[in-house]
């Protein structure tokens, strides 16, 4: 974990944020500033600064953080397929919209209609 990273201080509990899942390896919580009905964030508990700072050997826990998405999803309001769905967003760097340096999933949905932006931010 990196001392002064936002993302590893809520991981380590040190910064309060409204939890939704947690286990050895991840941790999701609300948006603080959702753009849709549903928007949690899904970190890894180590710290990696983007999704471009992961190389071939993190395959597997990236694999099982995917893997925690759907059900995270469906858990936390939004709603079923075929009608419903969520959007899984991964910005990345500053010309992809990433504003925190720790590796995140936003994971957005619930009922539209709901805010249209290319990309969420944090």
């Amino acid at each position: 974990m990196s001392h002064d990273c936002l993302f590893c201080k809520i991981a380590r509990h040190e910064i309060p944020a409204r939890i939704v899942h947690e286990d050895d390896e991840f941790l999701a919580f609300h948006d603080i500033n959702p753009a849709a009905p549903v928007h949690l964030l899904l970190i890894p508990k180590h710290h990696v600064a983007s999704l471009a700072d992961t190389a071939p050997q993190d395959g597997a826990w990236l694999a099982r953080m995917l893997q925690l998405v759907p059900a995270l999803a469906a858990d936390n309001g939004c709603n079923p397929l075929p009608e419903g769905g969520f959007r899984l967003v991964a910005n990345t760097g500053a010309e992809g919209g990433q504003e925190i340096d720790h590796l995140h999933f936003h994971i957005l949905g619930g009922s539209r209609p709901w805010s249209k932006r290319a990309a969420p931010a944090a």
